[in-house]
């Protein structure tokens, strides 16, 4: 299966996917906001990962996901926190197909796609 890359995620985020197969995630790296663009583009399913998008490589694996909805909005930033004072959030409704594990990287348009082995329960080595 192909799937567009998400990296970087919050570990509690794959945890709470995975106890409740629904979920909205909010997305705020551009580059992750630009892959969901792209996988809504293509009708593509995610591939979520805890590990940075340099380290996806063969075998890095995580949780595959069908994107069901895709909510771009701008919010505003406190002053303090950053010399930018809005940023785009990226609001990304999906459900959870199931755990996979990398068998090829490509680079494609300015996103990452990956060759996906869908894993059993009792195969998932993530932690």
């Amino acid at each position: 299966m192909e799937a567009v890359v998400i990296a970087g995620m919050a570990r509690r985020v794959l945890d709470e996917l995975m106890r409740s197969p629904y979920r909205t995630i909010e997305l705020r790296s551009a580059r992750n906001i630009l892959a969901v663009e792209r996988a809504m583009e293509q009708a593509m399913n995610l591939f979520l990962t805890y590990d940075p998008l340099s380290d996806v490589e063969v075998g890095t694996e995580g949780l595959l996901a069908e994107l069901l909805k895709v909510e771009e909005l701008e919010t505003r930033v406190p002053w303090e926190e950053s010399d930018e004072r809005e940023i785009t959030v990226c609001r990304a409704r999906m459900r959870l197909l199931g755990l996979g594990r990398v068998i090829e990287v490509e680079e494609r348009r300015e996103i990452t796609i990956v060759k996906v082995r869908e894993l059993l329960p009792h195969e998932m080595g993530m932690g």
